[in-house]
């Protein structure tokens, strides 16, 4: 991380987050939890919201609670599919289409700890959702981010990362399956991702900052069941039944990275948790060692790019067909 983080103030909320009018964001899976939290904190403050979501009527109810609260433009719903990169191209060629500028992408949405599954495109669930559909769907959305004069990326991870490792032989699980594992390995993804992105955007002489967050534990719909039934499912629910109690409320959950969004002068690569790593108010925080190897990040980026087969394009500002 270069620079210095600013000195938080001890209860940074929503009330502390400057104007945002005349920007642009774009939050994936605003259609709850931190999403919807955090899509409603920035449209409160007067910035023009695109609600990406999978879930079409989730984000129809999710768009009504938006537009309740927006001081500025109307929100809008993009049809999102992390799991599907026909369905992250088509998103990242209409968003660079139809908007002037991209000022910030909120990497928000995310699967936890899932039974076995694979995305459309084969991948492991968790590691092609949490990490490589983001992936894909910044680089596909950087001509609209570098036609932002300061744009920023915010990409949300998890105290997961802690306990994550990334499985260089079998990245997507094929052989073997730990649900945790994979969810740990995708969220230490999204911190190597954000250092690259950063260190990558810097070489290339662009303003674009990538930050990361993570939420602590908070109350949100990560903790269903997530399709278990069964002894399977009653097992399960214990631990999720737990962590539920002891989760702080999702607006909570939602500040640090809405610290991270808006903060001005934020340093790249900067890390925002809640005060007390599991709970509380935002501040600056400590990550995984791993995640602090360039090598692991680079390494990682040639994967990603080899597996979405997306390259960014940093010399694409100016490109795209917007109004």
């Amino acid at each position: 991380m270069t620079g210095s983080l600013p000195i938080l103030p001890r209860r940074w909320t929503v009330a502390d987050i400057p104007d945002q009018s005349g920007k642009t964001v774009v939050v994936t899976g605003a259609n709850s939890g931190l999403g919807l939290r955090t899509a409603e904190a920035l449209a409160g403050k007067g910035a023009r919201v695109l609600l990406a979501c999978r879930n079409q009527q989730k984000a129809a109810a999710a768009l009504e609670e938006v537009t309740a609260v927006a001081t500025g433009p109307k929100p809008e719903v993009l049809p999102l599919d992390l799991a599907d990169l026909a369905s992250v191209r088509l998103v990242g060629k209409q968003i660079n289409d139809t908007v002037e500028r991209l000022d910030l992408l909120v990497n928000n949405a995310g699967v936890m700890a899932t039974p076995r599954a694979r995305t459309v495109d084969g991948f492991d669930a968790q590691f092609g959702t949490n990490h490589l559909g983001h992936f894909a769907l910044t680089g596909a959305v950087l001509p609209a981010l570098l036609r932002a004069a300061r744009p920023r990326v915010v990409t949300v991870s998890s105290v997961a990362a802690w306990g994550g490792v990334i499985n260089w032989l079998d990245p997507n699980w094929r052989w073997f399956y730990l649900r945790w594992s994979a969810y740990g390995q995708s969220k230490l993804a999204n911190l190597l991702f954000t250092a690259e992105l950063d260190r990558r955007a810097r070489a290339a002489g662009t303003e674009l900052r990538a930050v990361a967050a993570h939420p602590g534990l908070s109350a949100t719909h990560l903790y269903d069941l997530n399709g278990e039934k069964g002894a399977a499912g009653m097992l399960a629910a214990i631990p999720q039944a737990i962590l539920f109690a002891l989760a702080q409320p999702d607006r909570m959950g939602a500040l640090p990275q809405l610290y991270a969004s808006t903060v001005p002068d934020l340093p790249g690569n900067a890390y925002l948790g809640p005060g007390f790593e599991v709970a509380g108010y935002p501040r600056r925080t400590l990550r995984h060692p791993l995640a602090h190897s360039r090598s692991a990040a680079r390494r990682l980026w040639r994967l990603s790019e080899k597996l979405t087969d997306v390259h960014y394009d940093w010399d694409s500002a100016g490109q795209g067909t917007a109004e």
